[in-house]
């Protein structure tokens, strides 16, 4: 491919990833994340450990996509999708917890998306032993909060859903710029792309909590309006619909 056409698929794919940053479960994390901390700085450092997850991932999937022609089995698709979903919908909930208790803002982050994990992998732990599983100890997720590793980890789950409209023509661009080299450059110009505009959200989303802290009323319709989002978006992501939702990019 000439330098040219090159410089230009490139910025196609960073443009790519910029957009892909606006997709629903972008939005809805980012917002649940930055709306449970104390802080701007909390805020936005949570939002971009969430980014880096997901960046990571993608970029995982992407060099194996790209170097070695390998891509997740399409039922992997529908599986990540419902984790999303359900990520979402925890997110929501433990948001929606913070209506009720505006005083959450005046310390770190709690631990009731941890409650929520654990007790639900408590369940299918007591299911197993009642119905001949083996294992000694109940499962422990998430056992210092939601932190950083917690965020992390949410951001991977959804780096997982690689098989997105947007990531299958990521791939299927990149894999024909003309060799791997400049497909894992197209790789990165999307990574870029996705963590500037994600960098821009979180950093909104940290502005305009933060705004609202000295206006009580406000800052619970905002809490109120996050929760319901996220949860309903995690809603048609569980029921597989996403492909349902309309574009966000016009």
């Amino acid at each position: 491919m000439d330098p040219v056409n090159l410089r230009l698929a490139l910025f196609s794919a960073a443009v790519l990833g910029f957009r892909h940053g606006l997709d629903y479960d972008h939005i809805a994390a980012i917002s649940d994340i930055s709306s449970v901390q104390a802080r701007p700085r909390d805020a936005m450092r949570y939002g971009l450990l969430y980014v880096t997850g997901h960046a990571a991932t993608v970029a995982l999937l992407g060099t194996a996509a790209i170097a070695f022609r390998i891509r997740l089995p399409p039922a992997s698709d529908r599986w990540a999708e419902r984790m999303v979903g359900i990520t979402l919908l925890l997110l929501g909930i433990y948001v929606l917890g913070t209506f009720f208790r505006p005083s959450s803002h005046s310390h770190g982050p709690k631990t009731r998306i941890t409650l929520l994990v654990n007790g639900a992998l408590w369940i299918h732990w007591r299911l197993g032993r009642l119905f001949g599983g083996n294992r000694a100890e109940a499962p422990q997720v998430f056992k210092d909060g939601y932190g950083t590793t917690s965020t992390f980890m949410v951001g991977v789950i959804h780096g997982l859903g690689a098989e997105t409209p947007t990531q299958i023509l990521l791939f299927l661009m990149t894999a024909n710029l003309g060799g791997t080299t400049a497909g894992l450059l197209g790789l990165l110009a999307f990574i870029i792309g996705l963590v500037a505009m994600n960098t821009v959200m979180c950093a909104s989303a940290a502005g305009l909590f933060s705004a609202t802290f000295a206006r009580p009323a406000a800052l619970r319709a905002l809490t109120l309006a996050t929760s319901a989002y996220s949860i309903v978006v995690g809603a048609i992501f569980i029921f597989g619909s996403a492909s349902k939702l309309p574009s966000l990019s016009g």
